[in-house]
């Protein structure tokens, strides 16, 4: 198969399992790398993932733990990994990577230590500049069990989203839709997960269906404040990547939903930061205390999860800014 019709996927971790699966299962040629010897090995020789044991690996997937082969490989990659690893990832990319690949992110945060957008860091350690972020209702549960799913892709190039549209859609499990609102795509992916979180303390503290539906209709319009002061189109929220992103992963299926359970029952551990809802709540608080930005719910839930509030304090602290907000 031709290189331009090859997706390169950076990290074989549950996400970018389920979307090789996926695509694979479409007929498309799909090169997982991983920096995991073992994870390569039991893709290639068992057709399965100890990340996401439950996805099918039909033969078009492949794996790798060489850079420069997925980089001669494939010209279109996602980029698939932690918030946290992305900015290493990129640099060690850069070495292989030229100005004919394509790179599109699935990573729903922002990055550390600066709070930047995650296009932002792949621009500083990678050669080309076409670049997009790839987000929206698909859980890699639901992915790998071939639930129907639809996601959006965004960047400032039309080849971006045109190349991302010829070769990740895989109907009718996987639709791909375009827009060209890069910040706001990204700022929406983040925040869906930060607010999932909230519903997860929302739901583990007993609220009410009533009290639920006006706290999401608060979330989208703070997020659609945040989003305008940071340069992205305030409607971009509404749309897949950021509320159809929070209502699908608002289950027991989410790390950030059942992380707000946890946390509405008094578990507060060492990994209770460790979700990427959780990473952009503190990072998007930071961000939106930066612009000068009234989020009282967002800082509520990054409050709770840093330990400076108790769950019930926030909620409480919360309510009361909901009630006075036009």
């Amino acid at each position: 198969m031709k290189r331009a019709d090859t997706i390169g996927i950076v990290g074989a971790g549950p996400f970018g399992t389920a979307l090789g699966s996926v695509l694979a299962r479409a007929g498309r040629r799909v090169v997982l790398w991983s920096r995991d010897a073992a994870v390569v090995e039991s893709i290639t020789k068992r057709r399965t993932s100890p990340r996401l044991p439950q996805a099918p690996l039909p033969e078009p997937l492949e794996a790798t733990a060489d850079p420069h082969r997925l980089a001669s490989e494939a010209r279109f990659l996602v980029m698939a990994v932690s918030s946290t690893d992305v900015r290493d990832r990129a640099k060690e990319l850069g070495n292989y990577l030229d100005g004919s690949h394509i790179v599109v992110h699935a990573i729903g945060a922002l990055a550390t230590p600066n709070n930047e957008r995650v296009s932002e860091v792949m621009q500083q350690g990678l050669p080309t500049l076409k670049i997009g972020v790839l987000a929206g209702p698909a859980l890699p549960a639901d992915l790998a069990v071939g639930e129907f799913a639809s996601m959006v892709v965004a960047s400032a190039f039309d080849e971006v989203v045109a190349e991302a549209r010829r070769l990740l859609n895989a109907p009718p499990m996987l639709r791909v839709y375009g827009s060209k609102d890069l910040a706001g795509v990204e700022l929406a992916s983040a925040l869906s997960g930060a607010y999932t979180v909230a519903l997860g303390l929302c739901d583990g503290l007993g609220m009410g269906v009533g009290t639920r539906a006006v706290l999401v209709t608060r979330i989208v319009a703070e997020a659609a404040r945040l989003s305008q002061a940071a340069g992205a189109e305030a409607r971009t929220f509404a749309g897949l990547s950021g509320l159809g992103n929070m209502l699908v992963r608002s289950n027991e299926k989410s790390a950030d939903y059942e992380l707000g359970r946890r946390v509405a029952d008094g578990v507060l551990s060492a990994d209770t930061q460790r979700t990427e809802g959780a990473r952009a709540a503190l990072a998007g608080a930071a961000l939106a205390k930066r612009l000068g930005i009234r989020m009282p719910v967002l800082t509520g839930v990054a409050a709770v999860l840093s330990g400076k509030a108790e769950p019930r304090e926030a909620a409480n602290l919360v309510g009361d800014n909901v009630a006075i907000e036009e």
